[in-house]
């Protein structure tokens, strides 16, 4: 019992965590740089790589895979800048360090729980979008998981929709996988690739999010999600 409460301790101190956070930030740039892309959906994506807003939204159980997409952007220019949305919570802040090794600024936040069309009344989630919004508004790319950091897995909060209707910036939903993997018994099952296989990526149509019509749109975002990710899973199955 001892053992197993010194164990959880230890695993929740800073400095495990940021032990951490670099050894996976290492392996998953090992993992992905030696992985063999295809893009699928590339003209949807293309004309935001080089510059101007766009967000890039993804499942929270595609992070690991998704720098992949990142380090294509940078091929195409090297000074694009990013920011993620990384939560307070423990999990987010070890991802959010493994985001940060590809050059991704982060921004503490949420993706807020609040109703489509209201403002967010949490302060961590308001004070996230407010960050991304300025982000948005400096032609920066904004990257976000809808359904993180706690789930319900593959619902989107409609934080994602709201920064779309206040930026007028695209929605991009995008997805990835690979044929050699781990599948985590995470609530989100999460995906960890191995290296020197082959990998997915796809992005689909972007979606503008009008003002005033948040509830419209964040059916068509969540939907725009999952076909991604089933579109890359079928590609990975070839």
């Amino acid at each position: 019992m001892f053992g197993g409460r010194l164990i959880k301790t230890l695993f929740h101190g800073r400095r495990v965590q940021l032990a951490l956070a670099r050894m996976l930030g290492l392996y998953i740039d090992l993992a992905l740089r030696s992985t063999r892309w295809t893009l699928e959906g590339g003209t949807h994506i293309a004309p935001y790589l080089a510059e101007g807003p766009v967000i890039v939204a993804f499942w929270h159980e595609r992070l690991p895979l998704m720098p992949a997409l990142w380090m294509m952007a940078m091929r195409a220019n090297p000074d694009r800048r990013a920011a993620v949305l990384a939560s307070r919570h423990r999990d987010g802040r070890l991802l959010g360090s493994v985001m940060g090794r590809f050059g991704v600024r982060l921004v503490y936040g949420s993706t807020g729980t609040g109703k489509p069309g209201r403002p967010l009344r949490d302060r961590g989630g308001a004070a996230g979008l407010r960050a991304l919004l300025g982000a948005l508004q400096a032609g920066d790319a904004v990257v976000i998981t809808p359904d993180g950091p706690r789930g319900p897995r593959r619902m989107a909060a409609p934080g994602t929709a709201q920064l779309g209707a206040m930026a007028q910036a695209p929605v991009v939903a995008a997805s990835g996988q690979t044929r050699h993997r781990i599948t985590l018994r995470s609530w989100d099952r999460m995906v960890l690739p191995l290296p020197f296989g082959r990998g997915a990526l796809v992005c689909m149509p972007p979606i503008m999010v009008p003002r005033g019509e948040v509830g419209v749109a964040l059916p068509r975002i969540e939907a725009a999600l999952t076909a991604a990710a089933e579109r890359a899973d079928a590609l990975c199955r070839r």
